[in-house]
């Protein structure tokens, strides 16, 4: 498995080929998933920017996300997850986004929604594609499973456009 540098470099590799630019809502990875990216030379070249949208106030404010859409379905899932990608997006010159947000613990589990709980979005070519994992481990290690699970998928998706 490839490491989270070696991921973020392929990722840039080919949104560079592609004249695509990237953007980034994170919210469990706490801006990690952007951190991976800009340790890249270069990374201006395909990375256009950033949220860190850590409490549901952000959400909404920053990525245009409605209160009533977060108490409808959480602010951890896959609902949420597309919005974010999609508010990316719009605030930005980007071509591409994608979203984490999940509970990476070791509190903040509810019914349906354990610890390692993390909800995906990748907006590519106009589709949103979306994903929920349950990851194991504490802390540091569900938030670094999300940041590598969000670039492995990133490149996947940018390769098939």
């Amino acid at each position: 498995m490839l490491t989270t540098i070696q991921l973020a470099t392929e990722v840039g590799s080919v949104l560079q080929s592609k004249k695509l630019l990237l953007s980034v809502a994170e919210s469990c990875t706490g801006g990690g998933v952007c951190q991976a990216i800009t340790e890249i030379a270069g990374c201006s070249e395909w990375f256009d920017c950033g949220f860190i949208t850590y409490s549901n106030s952000s959400k909404t404010e920053l990525l245009n996300i409605s209160d009533a859409l977060i108490a409808q379905h959480g602010a951890v899932s896959e609902e949420i997850a597309a919005a974010m990608a999609e508010g990316a997006l719009a605030n930005s010159e980007a071509h591409v986004s994608l979203s984490t947000t999940g509970i990476a613990g070791p509190g903040g589990a509810v019914p349906g929604k354990p610890v390692g709980t993390v909800c995906f979005a990748w907006l590519v070519g106009g589709t949103t594609h979306t994903e929920r994992k349950v990851f194991s481990g504490d802390r540091h290690a569900v938030r670094e499973q999300t940041i590598v699970h969000a670039l492995d998928k990133l490149l996947r998706y940018v390769k098939e456009a």
